[in-house]
Formats: C-alpha cells, structure tokens, sequence
C-alpha cells in the first residue's frame, strides 16, 4: 500500500480551478519531485498534503486513511508531514535553537531537556549547530533554510514537503540547501519537492511528476523523463534545459 494516496483531487479558490482531478500516488521512502510553470498547481497540490489547503473535491489517504473526510487531528498529522516553505517562515525574535525546540515541546510534549537534545541533533545534521544561540533574524537566507529543515526534521515527520526550497535564495546560497536535501534524500525519509532546480530533480528523485494547469501531464522515473519525454508540452517544459 502506498504511504500517500491522492484521489480525485480538486482544489478551487472562488472561480478559478487550480487542480483538476488529481490522481497519484507516493511510496515510502520515495523522492518525488513536482515540476511545472508557476501557476500549474505544484504548491497547492503541496499544501494539500499537510492540510494548509482544504481539497474542493477528491480524498487524500494516509497510511490508507483519509485525512479529508473524517476526524483527523489537524497538529498531530503535520508532524507526520513536515514541510519547509520558500519564505523560511522561521520566528525572528527566538534563538534558532529555541526555533527547533518550540514546536517538539508545545506539540510533542517533549520535556525542555529531550527538545534541546533533538535540536542539536537535527542542527549538526544540516550544519547549523555552531549558531544554535544566534538569533534567526541574523542568519543569511541559505542559513534560516537549513534551520528551517532542521526544525521540521525534529519532529521526527515519515515525509518531508519541500514548497521550492531554494526560490527565495540568492545564487550562491542555493547549492548549500541543496546538498543539505541530498544528503537527507540518502536516508529514506519520503521527500516531495516542488522545484525548479533541474538537475536536483534529474540527480536526486526517484520520480519526476510534471504538471500543467492544474493537471498531472507526464510522470516518470527521472532519466526516461529528461531524456525521453512522451508529451508535447512536456518537451517544451524542458526544452531550454535539455539543450543546456
């Protein structure tokens, strides 16, 4: 059984349709990486996952359970599901280590003592853990994203949503979160990433998914994706990359 599965998924605002009878599934353990014109439904379809957008339409299931129709306990199913936002969303006025112990002792309940041990943990793994005292608002953009990974790794999430991790950033700062994502691709968390970074989703993911106005128009394991794809639209997508 798949560890997510996605049902008929629709998503309107008002008038306009953003998704459109969505239909795949993730396994776990899996690297999915969701690529598409801005506009084409990758973040809302993201949200979706984690409960930040309310499906119009459809079911979304979690280890066969659905998380849309039903009880389901809003906090406890994102910390199942942890995600990193574009915008870091990271509190400025707390120190980034006590930005990795908030959410573990008011939500998990972990004593102070258990929280600061998990968050040191998680800063060593993402190379943060020399500025665990400084203050969030000091940190440079590719810093407050590798703290912002390491705050949703210490709720100890069986996913991991990535809503284009590296957008916000200046060039330079890019390659130190993505190698940061590499490497937590390496131990079998189940990632799903919204990216434009093509040669992470080409190098990285299991399976590339490409969607277009609101639609899932091709999926496939990454080298047959890049290097033969079957949808006119999905050539155009990527022609400029595949000349490069």
């Amino acid at each position: 059984m798949a560890l997510i599965e996605i049902k008929n998924l629709k998503k309107n605002f008002g008038h306009l349709e953003v998704l459109r009878d969505i239909n795949f599934n993730i396994d776990s353990g899996e690297v999915v990486c969701l690529i598409g014109s801005s506009g084409s439904g990758k973040s809302t379809m993201l949200r979706c996952l984690n409960l930040l957008e309310t499906p119009s339409g459809g079911d979304i299931l979690f280890h066969g359970e659905s998380i849309v129709h039903g009880h389901v306990n809003v906090n406890k199913h994102r910390t199942r599901v942890g995600m990193v936002f574009q915008s870091f969303n990271l509190f400025n006025n707390m120190t980034v280590l006590k930005n990795c112990m908030v959410g573990q002792t008011r939500v998990l309940h972990r004593s102070p003592k258990e929280a600061e041990e998990q968050a040191m943990t998680m800063l060593e793994k993402v190379g943060m853990a020399d500025f665990a005292g400084a203050s969030a608002q000091q940190l440079s953009g590719g810093q407050k994203q590798r703290v912002a990974i390491a705050r949703a790794l210490c709720m100890n999430p069986e996913v991991m949503l990535f809503d284009e991790p590296t957008s916000a950033l200046d060039p330079e700062m890019v390659g130190g979160v993505l190698a940061v994502m590499r490497e937590l691709a390496k131990t079998n968390i189940t990632m799903v990433v919204v990216t434009h970074e093509m040669a992470f989703a080409r190098d990285v993911s299991d399976r590339v998914v490409f969607m277009d106005q609101g639609v899932i128009v091709e999926e496939g394991e990454p080298e047959v994706f890049f290097t033969n794809p079957k949808n006119d639209r999905t050539r155009e997508f990527l022609s400029r990359y595949l000349e490069a």
